[in-house]
Parts: structure tokens; sequence; C-alpha cells
């Protein structure tokens, strides 16, 4: 994998081998080779590594293999590993984290491509053309039948009860993929992506797991990539089909897992149910709301016309956001905060957007090399996905007070 990034993203200006390098490139089917890693092999580390490299090919792709990666053709033969039902989850996963980076190619690289980024730094980024996100959308239908959770029987014990089926990996990547959909511009993708009903069950999503922060990450960029567009019927759509307003009301108002309720999250009998996990995204998205019908009229109109939630906003969210506004607090904090909007760590931290499915991995990946002898190494792999769940679990919101 090292080798081929170095090679992909080769300078010619260091590298006295670079027309070979080209060459070599144009005349092999590098990107088919590595794709067909998908379907031969059952191993997540080569669909992890085969996925890597792809993603380095997106942020500095040689001309050969920029109109190769972002054709329709090598995008649907992608979907073809990944939607075929035999395969491990690994492969979806990966294939997915491949589409994301042809649509979005500055999100965070991880570990091992920032590791060669000097050398692949001068690379042009590859933008995914009209024709590729058309060929994306073409299994978007197939993608969303695997959000559906009430046939999975899979049950994973957690502190606060059980999940009846945990989200999963899979599942989280392709809310993620919907995120990251939503921010290419395309009037054809956002129009798909409401008559399928991919943002309203995503937002379902946000609620029927109120403990997987990374998922409510991604929804709440999916929420406030509606919010701030140019589409009108995509804010209508938040507003009214998806009901956000009437969600963030009924599960504030509840604030606890419900013993009634037939989601996936089940509370643990005989004991006191937990709070809820999503608070402090609810308290984000509702301040988003009211920021943003200051100048958009279908937004103010939605919240002044639902009386409960002007009485919310009185009576709860003023009050929440007097008691989180950190410069307020008297413990200690220098003074010249109380003349600052945001810091510099926070800007840089707002401004980008991290593969959160990848920290997850890295520290459950850390987690098990901590915990697991060699002896207990298949053990271990069987595991991964109850590792990933829990440590969504132990990652929670920061901001849920």
């Amino acid at each position: 994998m090292e080798v081929l990034i170095r090679l992909i993203g080769a300078d010619e200006t260091i590298y006295s081998n670079y027309a070979d390098t080209m060459q070599w490139l144009e005349n092999t089917d590098v990107l088919g080779m590595i794709a067909d890693k998908f379907s031969s092999s059952d191993s997540p580390e080569v669909h992890a590594n085969a996925a890597e490299i792809l993603c380095a090919v997106t942020r500095c792709a040689p001309p050969s293999l920029a109109a190769k990666i972002c054709s329709p053709s090598f995008v649907g033969r992608l979907f073809c590993h990944a939607l075929e039902g035999s395969r491990p989850k690994s492969v979806l996963v990966h294939s997915l984290s491949v589409c994301i980076s042809l649509l979005d190619p500055k999100r965070l690289a991880s570990a091992s491509y920032q590791a060669f980024r000097s050398n692949v730094s001068h690379g042009a980024l590859v933008t995914a053309s009209p024709e590729t996100v058309d060929g994306m959308l073409e299994s978007l239908g197939n993608l969303l039948n695997l959000l559906d959770t009430s046939t999975a029987e899979n049950v994973l014990p957690t502190t606060y009860g059980c999940l009846r089926p945990p989200l999963g990996k899979h599942r989280l990547k392709i809310v993620e993929f919907i995120s990251v959909l939503l921010t290419v511009g395309s009037e054809t993708a956002e129009q798909e992506l409401i008559s399928q009903s991919a943002i309203k069950r995503s937002i379902d999503l946000f609620f029927e797991y109120p403990y997987n922060n990374f998922l409510h990450h991604h929804v709440e960029n999916i929420i406030v990539s509606c919010l701030e567009g140019k589409r009108t019927e995509l804010v209508e759509h938040v507003l009214n089909e998806c009901d956000i307003v009437g969600k963030i009301l009924a599960a504030d108002k509840l604030s606890s897992l419900s013993t009634e309720s037939n989601g996936p999250t089940v509370p643990s009998e005989g004991k006191t149910p937990s709070k809820i996990g999503n608070v402090g995204h609810m308290t984000r998205i509702a301040n988003k709301l009211i920021q943003l019908g200051n100048s958009n009229s279908t937004i103010q109109t939605h919240l002044q016309g639902n009386s409960e939630w002007v009485e919310w906003q009185t009576d709860v969210l003023v009050r929440r956001n007097e008691v989180e506004n950190v410069y307020h607090w008297a413990c200690g904090r220098p003074t010249s905060l109380h003349d600052r909007g945001r810091d510099s760590d926070d800007d840089d931290f707002r401004d980008r957007d991290y593969d959160v499915a990848a920290l997850a991995n890295n520290l459950s990946q850390a987690f098990r090399y901590g915990i697991y002898s060699n002896d207990d190494i298949e053990e271990a792999q069987g595991s991964l996905e109850r590792d990933d769940e829990r440590m969504s679990i132990l990652m929670t919101n920061q901001l849920r007070w």
C-alpha cells in the first residue's frame, strides 16, 4: 500500500524514474486490480489497504488515473462488490470510503496517508463529475435497504440495556455517505435523497440510537446541509416530512430511554432508564434552526407557528444555553476568554470534518491491542463489531449536559 501511494504521488522534480512510473501506471490496470481485492479477499485489512490506495488516488491522481477512478463504470464496479450479499460488511464500509473521498477529497485522510502527504500533496484533487454522482445514485436504493433494522436479529448488551441490533459500521458509513452527498450541490442527488426518504431515515436513526454520537455527528451535518441549502424543497422536507422540530420536542420532553419503545435501543429491566445521550446535538440543531430562521422566512414561519416550540424555546432552550455558556462560568477561566467569540483551536476543529468511523476504528484497534494477547487474536477478530459499538458508547456525547 505504502509503495503504491508513493508511486502514485511521485514528484517529477524528485524522482528520476518519474516517466517510467507514469508509463507503468498507464499500461497497468492498477485501479482494477486494487478494486478486485474487494471480491477476491475476505480480509478486512486487505479491504482497508485497497481503500487507502484508492482514496490516495482521489487526492493526488495523475490524469490517467483520475479519469478512470471517477468514471461511472469504476464507481459501479465498487458498488457491485459492496452490495454483494455474501461479502463481508468491511467491503461495503471501505467501498463507501472511496466514494466519499471522490465526493469530498479534502476530508481528513487516515494516519497512513498523512504520513506520506509530503510526497503527494502536490497532486491535483479529483473532482466528482455529475456523471460520477449519477452512477452512485443508481445504487442508493440498495444502500437504504441496509438501514432497515427491523429484521436484524443480532443483540449487543450494553451498560444501559441492549441494542437490537447495534447500528454497525456499515450503517454508519451509509449515513456518512448521505451526509457528503448533500454537500456536492447536485440537484439530482438532493431530489433522490428526498424521494427515497434517505434524509428521513437518517433522522429516524438519530433518535433510535440515542447513544451513538458518531451517528449524531453525521445526521446533524445532514440536517444543517438541508437547512442551509438554496432549495426550499429541502428545508420544507426536513421541517414537515421529517418533522425535526416535533422529534426534538418529544425526545427532550422524555429525556430518558422509553421503556415502551419498539426501537433498537432497549433499556435494562429493573433499572431506572438512562438519560439519552443526544441532547447536546439536539440543542445545537435547535439553535441552528433559530439562527437560520432570522434569515429564512420558511423556517421562521414554521417555528413561530408551533406554540409548543415557542414555549420550549423560552422555558428550556434559553436557560440551557445560558448554563452551557462557558464564558459565563466563574471557575477560574482566563478573563481574556470573555473577549473572544471562539479560540483558534475551535475554529480549526469546526472547519474540518473528521471521518469519525475511522477515528472509532483507530481507538478500538488500540483498545484491542491493549486487551488481547496473541492467543486471543482470533476471538478478537470475531468481536470487531461489538468493540466498535462499545467504543461509540464509551465516547459519550461531551455536549450532553
